[in-house]
């Protein structure tokens, strides 16, 4: 079992440092922020600004070893959270496996990427805790999206899920949002998802099926311990407002999902 977890998390290392080496060549600004998550734990957070790209992505370790990924594209306001979860093999299962969840955004959840770019730390070291707990977001995702023909909807999507082919994850209301959007079409939008096997029926949740070769709905929460949210203002003496620092949050997000068997939902019990 020790073995086991330590090659998949060497993978996840070795994966998270060349995909930060692709940003840092870019140019890019980044932060590495330590974070106190509920349970006590002490994670560190990377978090990367491309301004040319108007994107920010936001990267951590849980302590189960599960690697989440944050993808906020502030053209498109599409966000990515991405999962890399750790198999259990004595229960069958391979070293790992990835889900993408796509949903709508509002770019003043976040600050923007420029903001987001300018941000430096006087100490690195420090501890940090949110300062609003934001609570969970529950998302019950209806479609699969086809990666390879997902750039309607974020040219990041491809790049950044090209191990979840088959579990890449949005919903009909999102859909709706962005056609919404200049120069959207929901023509374009329909052509790049498909509805899941059992759209017309409602699957049984895993935790409450025995079997574990038939299909369900998974349960999968990620948590973003801290993110700057917005900026803070301050008055000056001529009473002019100017930025004076940043607010933090937590944010929760659980996604309902179809899987075909149980088997890649062992968690959810």
């Amino acid at each position: 079992m020790k073995i086991r977890l330590s090659v998949i998390a060497w993978t996840s290392f070795c994966s998270v440092l060349l995909h930060l080496c692709h940003f840092v060549q870019n140019g890019d600004s980044q932060l590495l922020i330590n974070v106190k998550n509920q349970g006590g734990d002490v994670l560190q957070e990377t978090i990367i600004s491309n301004v040319t790209e108007d994107v920010v992505t936001l990267e951590f370790q849980r302590s189960d070893g599960t690697l989440v990924t944050q993808l906020i594209d502030f053209r498109k306001n599409v966000q990515i959270l991405k999962a890399l979860v750790l198999g259990e093999e004595e229960r069958g299962q391979s070293q790992y496996q990835v889900m993408c969840f796509i949903s709508h955004i509002e770019k003043a959840e976040f600050i923007s990427s420029d903001a987001m770019a300018k941000l430096r730390q006087k100490n690195p070291g420090t501890v940090r805790m949110p300062e609003e707990d934001r609570g969970r977001h529950n998302f019950t995702m209806d479609l699969f999206v086809d990666t390879s023909r997902s750039g309607v909807i974020s040219k990041h999507i491809a790049n950044l899920c090209t191990e979840a082919k088959d579990a890449t994850y949005t919903r009909k209301a999102d859909l709706k949002l962005w056609s919404e959007q200049p120069g959207a079409s929901m023509n374009a939008l329909l052509s790049c998802v498909r509805p899941f096997p059992t759209e017309n029926t409602s699957p049984p949740r895993c935790l409450d099926i025995t079997s574990l070769w038939n299909p369900c709905m998974c349960h999968l929460e990620m948590c973003i311990g801290w993110y700057p949210c917005s900026l803070k203002y301050c008055k000056g003496k001529s009473d002019a407002s100017y930025r004076c620092g940043i607010k933090t949050c937590r944010k929760c997000n659980l996604f309902a999902y179809f899987v075909p068997q149980k088997q890649m939902c062992l968690w959810d019990e």
